[in-house]
């Protein structure tokens, strides 16, 4: 496996991870209030710019929303085309099916605000990121392996007698 394709999933990975957080901060200060309900538009100039600070944050993290997005869906076609692990394809077929269940929960959380919106929201981006974690972990162990001719180390030093 190359190197490319498994900094290409640690960067996704911790992409994925700030995306989060934003999320958390976008729930956080309300910013999909700022939309009163209008998903995708929002207020500001015909509902696409920003006019106020919490709508700058809800732009922002569907900004960076679609970026991450991209970013998964290019890992997962990489891997199907790839001749890589199948934990890593089948994870990453996990994370690529999130994807359009995360944009609706996502529009749900503008929709309807409220406790159970922001759950189904954060439990599908918490599976997407578990999924991304368990497929850049496995691309860094079985490069490992490889790279010690399929053994595994343990990380213990033996002393010569």
């Amino acid at each position: 496996m190359g190197s490319r394709f498994r900094h290409y999933l640690a960067v996704t990975t911790v992409s994925a991870f700030f995306l989060i957080l934003l999320g958390v901060y976008t729930g956080k200060v309300g910013a999909g209030l700022a939309c009163d309900g209008r998903w995708p538009f929002c207020d500001g100039w015909m509902g696409l710019f920003p006019a106020t600070w919490p709508s700058f944050v809800e732009w922002f993290h569907r900004l960076v929303a679609m970026v991450v997005g991209f970013m998964i869906l290019g890992a997962g076609i990489v891997a199907w085309r790839g001749d890589y692990d199948r934990r890593i394809r089948y994870t990453l077929v996990i994370a690529v099916v999130m994807l359009p269940v995360q944009i609706l929960f996502g529009a749900n959380t503008v929709l309807n605000f409220g406790i159970t919106a922001s759950m189904a929201h954060q439990i599908a981006a918490q599976l997407i990121f578990g999924s991304l974690v368990v497929a850049t972990t496995v691309a860094y162990v079985t490069h490992g392996e490889s790279e010690n001719g399929g053994t595994k180390t343990t990380g213990t030093v033996q002393a010569d007698d």
